[in-house]
């Protein structure tokens, strides 16, 4: 049934240690429910094969990021790998003017989520592990254009990065790629029922005496 309230909209935070899945979970996220708006980040670093400015990152220079760092533009940003990545308040804006936006994904490191949390404190926050230590370092070898020492940088942050899953609402283990994908979908579908986010429906059917 129609009800012709919009809920309150969903701001999801997804977070992992490099190499844990997080950008293919999202990815089936969205395959399931393409009303989920992803969030792009500004980011300093290189562009990848395949990748393309304002799809995948917004691409600027050190420069350019700091100074929109200056003027107050990022909700959250920090320096991940000697590379800056930031979430711009512009970028929230778009989404939220999009009627058919159902919520917005945040793929961000746990420093980011940190800052949403501050500034949005019902943003519900997802953090993604790999089964294992071992497992993590294989799939981060498993990256042929890394050198082993970019490999082991990693894997030192990736242990700094999970000491800090207490900030997460849900731990998701990233065992099996379609079982974990499928926990993140029951996490939005649960999310999303919360009585908060329904109430405007709720309240609008007692005013209309509409009991179908």
């Amino acid at each position: 049934m129609e009800t012709g309230v919009a809920r309150r909209g969903l701001m999801l935070v997804l977070s992992s240690p490099s190499g844990a899945g997080k950008t293919t979970i999202a990815r089936r996220l969205r395959e399931e429910d393409n009303s989920i708006e992803m969030s792009i980040s500004h980011t300093t670093r290189p562009r990848r094969n395949g990748e393309k400015d304002g799809k995948d990152y917004h691409f600027v220079d050190r420069e350019r990021f700091e100074s929109l760092v200056k003027q107050g533009a990022f909700m959250e940003w920090a320096e991940v790998h000697g590379n800056l990545y930031g979430t711009s308040l512009a970028e929230i804006e778009r989404a939220k003017q999009d009627p058919g936006c159902g919520g917005v994904l945040f793929d961000i490191d746990f420093q980011g989520a940190r800052q949403i949390r501050a500034k949005v404190p019902d943003v519900t926050a997802v953090f993604i592990l790999p089964p294992s230590m071992p497992e993590l370092l294989k799939r981060l070898r498993g990256r042929a254009s890394d050198p082993e020492e970019v490999v082991q940088r990693r894997f030192r942050v990736a242990m700094r990065e999970i000491e800090h899953y207490a900030l997460f609402d849900y731990v998701v283990v990233n065992d099996d790629l379609e079982r974990a994908a499928e926990s993140l979908i029951s996490i939005v579908r649960a999310e999303r029922s919360k009585r908060w986010r329904v109430a405007p429906v709720a309240e609008k059917l007692l005013r209309s005496g509409d009991t179908t």
